[in-house]
This record gives structure tokens, C-alpha cells and sequence, in this order.
């Protein structure tokens, strides 16, 4: 059965990642902490359905203030065809020295991180986010498929792919094409594996920093479900005044 072969393969993306990530994730963490016990920003970048980590690591139950998701809404799919549309953003995101006029809006500081997220790895907007982010100091981590790293040419005009202009490279173990299961007379297979990876990095890396940061006595405010009976209901004003503080201090719009 099709549900029984995706779930099989996706439980071997996950162990793949377990076996040859679990360092690298830990690396990636060492830095993440110590941007924000420094008062810094861990930037969160992706465009198409690299968004999604973006969008699931904070605002996020379990999510702790010092991340800061960066998200265009021009690379953000809300619809299939015509405005928002999913071949429109394609189009975009290709296009070299737009991401620039986008950043521009950001302060990124030296001593902040910036996780870059794409499975390619080949377009425009992940690889110009990292170049922009590394010029002016940042540490870049890139979380990105491995196979396309290694088989893939380079699209873009400086020859780089987003592996090559990362500190660290988190490869999601995902195959080359993405999707895991075969369909008898086709030759696209189907159910994507990158989404479920990714989001696994991105939940094991903000979990492994949230452990550094209690370690280095860091005051954490973490964003809670309200069902969480034990925190008071106030708490998560605390949150937002928290993150509203930390983004306003690192800004300047």
C-alpha cells in the first residue's frame, strides 16, 4: 500500500537524519544559543513551502523568544494560479538581486545567525539570503537536501549553491526529486518527504538551544498553549512584551 511505503520511507529519512545530522544540528544549536543569550536574533528564511519550518518554529507553542522569522509574502504561495500563485513566487525567487531590495528592510547584525531553508538549494532568493546574511557578519546554517547539493549545477550567476555559502550544512536526507512513493505507469513519484525533514531539523534544533540557553541561565519566555493549566493566564503577555522588546532593540525601522 501506498500509505504503509510512504510512511516506511519517511521513518528512513528520519533515522538517516538521527544517524549523520545529530552533530551538525548540535553545532547549529551552539550557535542559535549563543546569539540569543546575547540579546541577538536567530533570522528564519525560506520562500515556496520553505516557509513552513519558518512559520513552525516561532510563533510556536514550545517556541522561545530569540527567533525571528523573516518571511515575504511575495514567496509565499496563497494560491495556485494567478496573484499569489504558486508559478508567480516560482518566477521570483529565481530572479537574482530581488532578495536584496527585500533584507534591506532588516538590520542584520554581525553576532546573529540566519538559517536559511531549501530543499534545492539552487535559487536565487535561499542562496542571495545567505550571501546577504554572511556579508554582513552573520552565521549561516543552511538545512537543505544534501543529494541536490552534491548532483546539482549551479543556477545562480556566482556559481554558489546555499551549501556553499553556509558555516554549517544540515542536509535533510531527503532524496534529490523530494517525493518518496512510485505509482505504477508514471515516472513522478509522489508524497513529498522535505517538509516533515525539515521541520524535524528546525523543532531538534530549537529544542537543543532552548537546553543550552537553560544551561547558560538564559530567562527564557516561551510561547505556551493555554492549556497549560500550571502558567498563568498573564504569562504570555510576558511573551510578547519579551519578543516585541528584543525585535524593537535589534531594529532600525
Amino acid at each position: 500500500m501506498a500509505q504503509m511505503e510512504y510512511l516506511t520511507k519517511i521513518m528512513e529519512v528520519m533515522e538517516k537524519i538521527d544517524r549523520e545530522q545529530s552533530e551538525n544540528i548540535k553545532a547549529a544549536a551552539d550557535l542559535c544559543a549563543a546569539a540569543i543569550h546575547s540579546g541577538k536574533l536567530v533570522h528564519l528564511f525560506g520562500s515556496g513551502h520553505s516557509v513552513l519550518p519558518v512559520q513552525d518554529v516561532f510563533p510556536r507553542y514550545g517556541g522561545v523568544v530569540g527567533w525571528h522569522p523573516v518571511m515575504d509574502p511575495r514567496l509565499m504561495w496563497n494560491n495556485v494560479i494567478g496573484p499569489g500563485g504558486a508559478r508567480e513566487l516560482l518566477w521570483i525567487e529565481r530572479q537574482e538581486g530581488y532578495i536584496a531590495n527585500f533584507l534591506q528592510s532588516y538590520n542584520l547584525q554581525e553576532g546573529e545567525v540566519m538559517i536559511v531553508f531549501s530543499h534545492g538549494g539552487l535559487n536565487a532568493a535561499p542562496i542571495e539570503a545567505a550571501m546577504y546574511a554572511r556579508e554582513r557578519g552573520l552565521k549561516v546554517i543552511a538545512i537543505t537536501s544534501g543529494e541536490n547539493y552534491k548532483k546539482a549545477q549551479a543556477n545562480h550567476s556566482s556559481g554558489n549553491k546555499l551549501g556553499d555559502v553556509a558555516d554549517i550544512l544540515i542536509d535533510n536526507c531527503c532524496p534529490l526529486e523530494d517525493a518518496l512513493v512510485a505509482i505504477p505507469g508514471y515516472h513522478q513519484k509522489v508524497g513529498a518527504s522535505s517538509t516533515v525533514a525539515v521541520i524535524t531539523i528546525a523543532q531538534s534544533i530549537a529544542s537543543e538551544t532552548a537546553l543550552r540557553l537553560e544551561k547558560l541561565g538564559h530567562k527564557m519566555h516561551i510561547f505556551v498553549s493555554p492549556n497549560v493549566t500550571e502558567v498563568p493566564k498573564e504569562y504570555m503577555h510576558e511573551v510578547y512584551a519579551a519578543y516585541r522588546e528584543l525585535v524593537f532593540k535589534n531594529s532600525n525601522m
